[in-house]
């Protein structure tokens, strides 16, 4: 394997390089969206129209690396659900029953899955007589506290130019870790994370639950490209939500073609039954961010409706992109001449002595060539900054797509050189050093404790809020609250300030 460098000839590599990056993850700009919590796009989040309001079925992120600590493996690990707000509550966050959950592995470069792993889901409820996601506090994930759980099955289909060879249960029944509510009704959530992360024949772990989203960026993006002058820099957006995962580690082995071809194709869908009961494909992710900055609005739904092996209808979508054209009204900054034939190498095929397969039909999928080893000291830039265990080749969860691109359309790649980026650099919470690798979810009772004006619902609670088993006239009333959780303390306290307002005569 010829590594890439940053000088010379192999600078002139790099710069092809990330123009595919360019055009695989782009900058996540497209115009003058208006931003508000709740209502932005990253990465993938909120990409398409149709798919914005399903987000039980939206792709968010995909990530495909050599396992740093196990590198006779491959860890993919796909996102859901995004912009999970972590007190979300009555109703967390769950995969949904009506839909198949798919990774696409294509091993020979044909654009056509060989291997797809088919996670689907049921939802269990042990008493619908609550409104409680938790009825106590969860000390374990089979917790009889624990109202509202998951469960999943994988099925591992086996293809061949499209048509069915085989199709094998690898995993049944396996438990789902659940939303992380909060301290007082999960305070272990690690516990409950590692319960969650199964072993399976053949030498595959799985995990399925919720985690902190990865992706880290600044999507004050979306204001004219941070400002118009790159002023709006610096906040991590995405600080603080969570989405859904499925995280898979195989062996190498078990989805390269051989050792001689390592490179794999890996891209993730999910379907939903429409209303005659078929199967509906109806979200598609490969490489980051390109339903939003590569896509123009008439082709989003389109694109994840589809699948790789018809790309071809797409092409102009990178040989004559939107966004140089963005940064050139914005910033000043001359855009390449078109037609970008240098995108369609990298973009649609992977990168020529690295991560292109022999043979390759044009296609956007995630590349990753399996021989390469895990980089000792990973560089947030990747391939860029001489790290081929990074992206493009595959995407670590500490990849930074965004700065790789923000520096591309400065002008990398006409000789100027610069460190732009978004100034967030890594994520806010730090990843583990095993499988599933994520973060863990941040809590629903995050952050300090709301202050009052002296009317607070601690205050109102007064003598209330003492331990079980204490002495006092409200004991009754605590151990009540602790055996609901968190819910139990909302409920008197709303039930507090109704009485509050019924003896001063007010009927509402």
């Amino acid at each position: 394997m010829t590594p890439i460098s940053r000088s010379g000839a192999g600078r002139r590599s790099i710069a092809t390089l990330i123009c595919g990056a360019l055009a695989a993850g782009g900058l996540a700009a497209a115009g003058v969206t208006a931003l508000v919590p709740g209502a932005a796009s990253a990465s993938s989040h909120r990409e398409a129209p149709l798919i914005s309001g399903q987000p039980q079925y939206d792709n968010t992120d995909l990530y495909a690396f050599v396992s740093p600590d196990k590198p006779d493996t491959t860890t993919v690990i796909a996102n859901f659900v995004p912009f999970e707000e972590p007190a979300g509550g009555p109703n967390f966050y769950t995969f949904a029953d009506d839909a198949q959950y798919d990774i696409h592995v294509d091993n020979n470069g044909d654009a056509q899955s060989e291997l797809i792993f088919r996670y689907t889901f049921k939802t269990h409820v042990k008493n619908k007589n609550t409104f409680l996601y938790n009825t106590g506090p969860v000390d374990s994930i089979d917790d009889p506290d624990l109202n509202v759980t998951q469960t999943y099955d994988i099925d591992l289909v086996k293809l061949h130019k499209q048509k069915l060879v085989s199709k094998t249960k690898i995993a049944d029944n396996v438990p789902v870790a659940p939303s992380n509510v909060g301290k007082a009704s999960m305070p272990d959530y690690g516990k409950l994370r590692n319960q969650a992360v199964y072993k399976l024949t053949g030498g595959a772990t799985t995990f399925a639950g919720q985690a902190d989203d990865p992706f880290f960026a600044d999507l004050r993006v979306f204001d004219l490209l941070y400002g118009g002058n790159l002023s709006e820099v610096g906040n991590d957006t995405l600080k603080g939500y969570n989405v859904n995962s499925l995280a898979l580690q195989v062996p190498n082995d078990y989805i390269r073609e051989s050792a001689h071809q390592p490179v794999v194709g890996i891209w993730s869908t999910v379907q939903r039954k429409d209303a005659k009961g078929d199967w509906s494909q109806v979200s598609r992710l490969g490489n980051p961010l390109v339903n939003e900055v590569v896509n123009p609005q008439k082709d989003k739904d389109k694109f994840n409706a589809s699948s790789p092996w018809d790309d071809a209808q797409f092409l102009k979508n990178v040989t004559n992109p939107e966004l140089p054209k963005l940064i050139e009204a914005i910033y000043k900054i001359k855009a390449p001449a078109e037609p970008r034939n240098d995108l369609v190498d990298v973009f649609l095929k992977g990168v020529k002595g690295l991560n292109q397969p022999p043979n390759v039909r044009p296609s956007e999928e995630l590349r990753l060539n399996t021989s390469i080893k895990p980089a000792a000291s990973p560089k947030r830039l990747g391939v860029l900054d001489g790290d081929n265990a990074g992206f493009p080749n595959g995407r670590r969860l500490t990849d930074d797509v965004i700065d790789e691109a923000l520096q591309v359309v400065e002008g990398e790649l006409v000789g100027s050189k610069n460190d732009l980026g978004d100034a967030v650099d890594a994520n806010d919470q730090k990843f583990e050093h095993s499988f599933p690798y994520l973060a863990q979810p941040t809590s629903g009772s995050r952050g300090p404790v709301a202050k009052g004006t002296g009317n607070n619902v601690r205050n109102q609670l007064g003598d209330g809020l003492m331990p079980t088993g204490a002495s006092g006239p409200d004991t009754t009333l605590v151990a009540s609250s602790a055996a609901a959780g968190a819910a139990g303390v909302l409920l008197v306290g709303t039930a507090l300030m109704w009485w509050r307002r019924r003896s001063r005569g007010r009927a509402y």
